[in-house]
């Protein structure tokens, strides 16, 4: 009796310690997407009033979570009766990961006054008092977990990836246990990230005139200064890690273009080693920008096509 128990805590211990490590990998794969994630939804539940922002960051955190149950289950059953699809999904993930960017990036550069006008124009809804700010955070909550959908679906389809020839059973572990972990991570930071500004200002208005209420007062002010940068810099390494992992994706599921990069790389660290992993990065970096703006070129030239109107029919002979 003992002897198996033993035996079973042994069983155990291995499939954990496996998991872990299939954690891991995956976790360091879906890296990029969780940055994107938490700097998309950071950004899509800010501009609320403040005893209403933690109420929106749970409700899209529930929403978050009812998506990974239905992917997550559908990603296992993937794994195990069409295992074939997992390779052509990841390379799809991979693409839309980099067509995102470049769309993002397009958005940013290219279309200023649009995003300037959308932002003054919520500003002024929500100063508005007329305004059903109800309805408004209800089409907000919507739009963010539709988001979370998309990047989920990446990300659990990435996870899968890196456990495909896994069994079963640590599949269905590790994969759950990177969706709960990844939910709670990301709504939890971002939670932080909306409290940041309240954080400041609190702080700032620390009363004395000892050194503790000086210290917290100079440490809340730069809080206040710091949370906008922090928030640009969070989307910027977000919309890098995108072309990193993307990039990355679509490189190794491409033979001539694995082969490119893997000399590259072995020459690069053939001078240096660190030199070596950076420019296999950079590489991976690259052909993602280049992969999601021919992607964003033919989409655009597709609808372009779609929306135009139709010529006038030539008139009959005779």
């Amino acid at each position: 009796m003992a002897s198996s128990l033993l035996a079973l805590l042994d069983d155990i211990t291995t499939i954990l310690d496996d998991v872990a490590v299939l954690s891991k990998v995956a976790v360091k794969k879906t890296s990029g997407v969780v940055g994107d994630d938490l700097a998309l939804n950071a950004e899509q539940v800010t501009g609320f009033s403040v005893d209403r922002e933690l109420p929106v960051v749970w409700a899209v955190a529930k929403g978050s979570f009812v998506n990974k149950l239905i992917l997550v289950p559908a990603a296992l059953l993937i794994s195990a009766f069409a295992p074939g699809l997992i390779v052509p999904l990841l390379m799809v993930g991979g693409l839309f990961l980099c067509f995102e960017g470049v769309e993002k990036l397009v958005h940013k550069f290219l279309h200023r006054e649009e995003a300037a006008a959308h932002k003054a124009l919520l500003t002024a809804a929500l100063l508005h008092p007329e305004v059903d700010l109800v309805a408004l955070e209800r089409d907000r909550i919507k739009g963010a977990i539709r988001t979370d959908f998309i990047l989920s679906a990446e990300i659990v389809v990435i996870a899968l990836g890196t456990m495909a020839t896994a069994p079963m059973l640590q599949q269905v572990i590790a994969l759950s246990v990177i969706a709960v972990g990844i939910t709670v991570l990301v709504y939890g930071l971002v939670a932080g990230i909306v409290k940041l500004d309240d954080l400041g200002m609190r702080l700032h208005r620390a009363e004395g005139s000892d050194a503790a209420a000086a210290t917290s007062r100079a440490f809340g002010a730069w809080i206040l200064r710091a949370a906008p940068w922090f928030m640009r810099a969070l989307s910027v390494v977000g919309t890098a890690a995108m072309f990193m992992v993307g990039g990355s994706i679509l490189a190794h599921g491409i033979a001539p273009v694995e082969q490119v990069v893997h000399d590259w790389g072995a020459a690069a660290g053939s001078v240096a080693g660190l030199l070596g992993p950076l420019v296999r990065t950079l590489l991976d970096a690259l052909f993602g920008i280049l992969a999601g703006a021919l992607a964003v070129t033919l989409v655009t030239l597709g609808k372009r096509l779609v929306r135009r109107t139709p010529t006038d029919p030539a008139p009959l002979p005779g």
